[in-house]
């Protein structure tokens, strides 16, 4: 059976079982867009298996708000490896709530306000939750995700939501232009992907400045501290190679006079091709 085949039997069967626990109209609503969803992705195999870390338990979903879902057990669970947009809360409410989901992350440390993270599959799928997120342009990458293979995939999921401008994609506003700080500075607080052409690299003590701008005090920057460079040294990205090169970079505002990211994570920072439309990954 090719890998095709074998998807749609899995998919089929996962209608199947839901369909068994769906029979007013609302639970049929919500199970089409599941199962369309997941549809979305299922021809793309690297979606799939690249994430199925050891399992941290299962529930049932009951509740939703943008960042996590509570399950029957009165578990928080956090979702890992992405970070909410506008359209998140809508989206996971029609994939997820009343449904049966198993928990997959390498450690189940609750955070600091007790939510475990993990990455979220119902039933049996191989495709996780925010995959089909991603895919439909309703979440972001927060590079958050070490697992290189993992990384890769949640990353190509939003790469093509980006390439057929899906969801939060379909604003053009959505990728900030490095060259228009006060546009940065205005989602201070707010975590947002910039693209632009670093002018300078510089170092200050144990930081690292990305420079975009003439201007060192008002334009973008990205600060990288000292204790991240072997993280791109390991992914063989040595910081003063990226002067004069055009890079997409995500994280949380920051700054007065100027906009700050500050990436914590090689993740975080993607290399762009020199003609490369704006939004597309390489």
């Amino acid at each position: 059976m090719t890998e095709c085949n074998e998807a749609s039997s899995r998919y089929a069967a996962l209608e199947l079982r839901l369909a068994r626990n769906a029979t007013s109209p609302g639970h049929v609503t919500q199970r089409l867009h599941l199962i369309v969803a997941i549809l979305l992705v299922a021809g793309h195999s690297a979606f799939a298996s690249p994430c199925r870390f050891k399992s941290q338990g299962e529930g049932r979903v009951v509740a939703i708000d943008a960042r996590s879902v509570r399950l029957d057990d009165g578990r928080d669970i956090r979702l890992n490896g992405i970070e909410p947009t506008a359209t998140t809360k809508q989206a996971l409410t029609a994939l997820l709530v009343g449904r049966d989901v198993i928990l997959r992350s390498a450690d189940d440390t609750p955070d600091r306000y007790g939510r475990q993270g993990a990455l979220v599959f119902v039933g049996e799928s191989d495709i996780s939750v925010q995959a089909v997120l991603l895919a439909q342009g309703d979440a972001i990458v927060s590079a958050e995700i070490t697992d290189k293979d993992c990384a890769t995939a949640l990353m190509e999921s939003e790469a093509e939501a980006r390439r057929q401008k899906k969801g939060n994609w379909a604003d053009p506003s959505a990728i900030k232009n490095a060259e228009s700080p006060d546009d940065i500075l205005a989602e201070i607080g707010r975590f947002v992907v910039v693209e632009g052409k670093v002018l300078s690299v510089r170092q200050a003590g144990a930081m690292t400045y990305l420079n975009f701008g003439r201007n060192w005090t008002r334009g973008f920057a990205v600060t990288i501290s000292k204790r991240i460079v072997p993280a791109f040294e390991s992914a063989g990205i040595a910081l003063k190679s990226l002067e004069n090169r055009r890079i997409r970079v995500r994280g949380w505002v920051e700054g007065n006079t100027g906009p700050r990211i500050d990436v914590r994570l090689a993740g975080q920072v993607e290399l762009l091709g020199a003609s490369e439309p704006t939004g597309v990954r390489p």
